[in-house]
């Protein structure tokens, strides 16, 4: 376990110098396009960490701005642009900004040695309430791919006001074990931090998730699956406290595994290799069971907690249709749902700052008790739909 405190906005500037100075002909180099292709050894349009170089690891996760497991072109492209600007700039001394956070990493929540099964905890230096409600991500990569590292990033904007503390979880992948694997060892992360509340502070009775892609997925069955006992597993040693949370932000997670394929996508997604027949150990259509089970709209009832779905309506990696039906279904259980419409967004990337600011509310009003509206319906993006393969 280790124990790290960052000032954000510097470390944020070093990142970016170092990467223009000491990486310019590694990741992202000079060469955009040269350098993405010959790194992209399958062709897909896309890069997993063990697709880059040694050197250039540290930094997938900056690179991976929707931590979805991926890099993708455009995502190369922004923060080789990132990189130069900084490039040469002063980095803020220490001490000199107002936001700090402490990170205590690689906690092992399971009772395991596994490095999987561990999560990373973010609390602030300075609190503005003595118990802190907590903010979870769990990270995407199509259930094969993707680490729990890229949280920082995410839960960096929740935990340096003092809010909330942040905790990133990462699961075991496909290549490890299949379902209910994965979502077992999510509710134990959660069981963990309400056994650990007492010893940092934590609010247990106000948890929230939220994830992108295959965690959207993750975090949506956090919330649909509450009581159902084949879900909850037997990991780690705080099998009496509750794996429940109180609200869920699903951000284009698959809802409906077996309807995947009857809408527009570039994925096949009943045949053997796609991310939903590895996640259930076989072809989904011959695996229905299982694959009914690893749905959350299966599990969806009128005691569910608040979802926020948010969704693009050009995401040919994940149907948008799976966000639809969700919303569907929790609506008709009676549940409080609220879902973000994307017009022209594609699997992430949105570069939204009233995404950002309706998720914000959200958890505001969730956790911390705010009156303040949750808007739903239609939102621009402002980036075009992505161009890469199959991934989640």
């Amino acid at each position: 376990m280790n124990l790290i405190n960052i000032n954000l906005p510097a470390i944020k500037l070093s990142a970016f110098s170092l990467l223009a100075i000491a990486s310019a002909n590694t990741l992202l180099g000079q060469s955009s396009k040269t350098v993405f292709d010959r790194w992209d050894k399958n062709g897909d349009g896309k890069l997993i960490r063990e697709e880059l170089p040694a050197r250039a690891r540290a930094n997938f996760e900056r690179a991976d701005k929707d931590s979805d497991g991926f890099i993708t072109r455009g995502e190369d492209t922004l923060f080789r642009k990132k990189a130069a600007q900084s490039a040469g700039k002063r980095e803020t001394p220490p001490g000199k900004t107002s936001a700090a956070i402490n990170i205590e990493s690689d906690i092992a929540y399971a009772g395991t040695d596994n490095p999987r099964q561990t999560l990373n905890l973010l609390l602030p230096e300075t609190r503005k309430t003595k118990l802190l409600p907590v903010v979870v991500f769990i990270h995407g990569g199509g259930w094969q791919n993707g680490d729990k590292r890229s949280g920082t990033r995410q839960l960096t904007r929740f935990v340096e006001n003092g809010e909330y503390a942040g905790v990133s979880i990462g699961y075991r992948l496909t290549n490890e074990a299949h379902w209910p694997a994965q979502i077992h060892d999510c509710k134990a992360a959660i069981r963990w931090i309400r056994g650990n509340a007492g010893k940092y502070s934590l609010n247990a009775e106000h948890i929230g998730v939220f994830g992108t892609s295959a965690g959207g997925h993750l975090v949506a069955i956090l919330g649909t699956s509450g009581g159902i006992d084949d879900l909850e597993g037997q990991l780690g040693a705080y099998k009496e406290f509750s794996s429940n949370v109180s609200c869920v932000g699903n951000f284009f997670g698959p809802s409906a595994l077996l309807e995947m394929s009857r809408f527009p996508s570039r994925i096949d997604h009943d045949a053997a290799g796609s991310p939903e027949s590895k996640l259930v150990g076989g072809p989904l259509q011959e695996t229905r069971k299982v694959a009914l089970n690893a749905s959350p709209i299966t599990h969806v009832s009128k005691d569910d907690p608040p979802m926020l779905s948010i969704h693009g309506t050009d995401d040919q990696l994940v149907p948008y249709n799976q966000s639809v039906i969700l919303d569907r279904a929790l609506r008709k259980a009676g549940c409080d749902s609220t879902f973000i419409t994307v017009k022209g967004g594609g699997h992430g990337g949105f570069n939204s700052p009233e995404i950002d600011k309706r998720l914000a509310a959200f958890f505001s009003r969730h956790l911390l008790g705010s009156a303040v509206e949750i808007k739903g319906g239609e939102v621009e993006s402002s980036r075009q739909p992505r161009k890469g393969k199959a991934k989640e």
